[in-house]
């Protein structure tokens, strides 16, 4: 007899034996292979059977936490929506840009093949980098039924900072850069670059930009006004860079005399800077949410007699975007999130002014009639410009590279 785990097999039955544990094995790794394929590519699968798995779920999302109207969305319509319709639960963690891009590269360098995030909250650089890395699962965006509403003949949706999205992030919301100022102040806001060097030489500190993304958005905008026509787009040039930069920084030269703190020091965030022009340190400030305006004043924040205005050379506009990373532990529950967050209810709610006030991604023509209806019966916004009038002045955003540059010799040649 052959004594084997405690059980005893006949010589005679070993070949047998062999044979079907060798079968057992074989089939079980079969089943975990399929699992993990499934798993790991929830896009082979049924729609249907994506949004079963995903219940009971929790999605683990990283997205930028600073404005309260945006986490009071989040909070109050879009964790207790999907907890109601599909029982997931969403969680959300602070964090963008570099931190995201840092988190994930650990991860990937670690060979860490589950994460601890489902979702992030991206854009531009942010984007570019987690490509390069590889660290986004898709294309997905065409999985989701929702897509098919999504605007995607825009080139302001279809790409981000000149990137095709190529379904690797899915379009969240659209927003214009856009300058703030009390009219109570200012009543007739300068309109073009010149006009505010002008205005500053008369009310000395008065103007400032925060050292973040909105102010090199606003840097940005300058520099493309400072070009002929569609001369920075396509491809980073390094060239073409300098010669418009070169612009950019004597103008800054000239106005930083009459900058705030005579332009020595610049407030590090954008909640900063409002925090400024809502002491009256200065007299104007700035969003890269043309909409931000509206919740600002609607939350007491700001001053009721708050208006946006932008230069006549044109302002940046872009989209944000959802993606999901490679090593996402639940990617359908991840999907059937993003699908929730492009639904016509979800968009609507987003772009109430009294919500968030964030111009949708959707292509309103091809929804349901009583969705077009409800978009169309908007109220309109009392304090920031029309959508009609910004799309006028709507600049495409630079290729990656160019932010981050900007960043690099704003504070070589500005601020130190």
């Amino acid at each position: 007899m052959i004594q084997r785990k405690g059980a005893a097999y006949p010589p005679t039955s070993l070949f047998t034996y062999s044979l079907i544990s060798i079968l057992t094995t074989l089939l079980l790794i079969t089943i975990g292979c399929s699992r993990s394929i499934n798993r790991k590519d929830p896009l082979q699968r049924p729609w249907n059977t994506i949004v079963r798995d995903a219940r009971g779920r929790t999605v683990h999302m990283m997205m930028w936490k600073g404005d309260p109207a945006i986490n009071k969305y989040i909070n109050n319509y879009v964790k207790k929506t999907l907890k109601r319709k599909y029982e997931i639960n969403l969680e959300i963690s602070a964090g963008q840009g570099a931190q995201i891009v840092s988190i994930l590269r650990a991860e990937l360098e670690a060979g860490r093949s589950t994460g601890n995030i489902d979702l992030v909250w991206i854009n531009g650089a942010t984007f570019y980098q987690l490509r390069q890395l590889k660290a986004l699962f898709g294309p997905f965006v065409s999985k989701l039924p929702n897509s098919n509403y999504l605007n995607l003949s825009s080139p302001f949706v279809s790409k981000d900072f000149q990137q095709p999205i190529a379904g690797y992030e899915c379009p969240w919301g659209t927003v214009q850069f856009s300058m703030i100022t009390d009219t109570s102040r200012v009543p007739d806001p300068p309109k073009t670059p010149q006009a505010l060097a002008t205005y500053l030489e008369h009310h000395p500190g008065s103007f400032t930009f925060s050292n973040d993304f909105t102010g090199m958005t606003f840097l940005k905008s300058l520099m493309i006004g400072m070009a002929p026509k569609g001369t920075l787009y396509g491809p980073f040039n390094d060239s073409t860079y300098t010669t418009y930069s070169r612009q950019l920084w004597q103008y800054l030269s000239t106005i930083k005399p009459y900058l705030w703190k005579h332009g020595t020091t610049f407030p590090s965030t954008l909640g900063a800077l409002h925090q400024l022009f809502v002491n009256g340190e200065i007299n104007f400030t700035m969003s890269d949410n043309d909409a931000e305006v509206e919740n600002k004043v609607e939350q007491g924040f700001f001053p009721k007699s708050s208006k946006a205005f932008i230069f006549t050379t044109g302002t940046i506009r872009n989209s944000h975007y959802i993606g999901i990373p490679v090593n996402a532990p639940d990617k359908e529950a991840a999907l059937v999130v993003c699908n929730f967050l492009i639904s016509p209810e979800a968009q609507y709610k987003k772009k109430m002014p009294k919500n968030w006030g964030d111009g949708t991604v959707l292509d309103i023509a091809t929804l349901p009639v009583k969705w077009q209806k409800k978009f169309r019966n908007l109220p309109e916004r009392k304090h920031a410009l029309p959508r009609d009038t910004l799309q006028k002045y709507a600049l495409p955003e630079l290729a990656p590279e160019y932010m981050t540059r900007l960043y690099d010799d704003f504070r070589k040649k500005i601020i130190e």
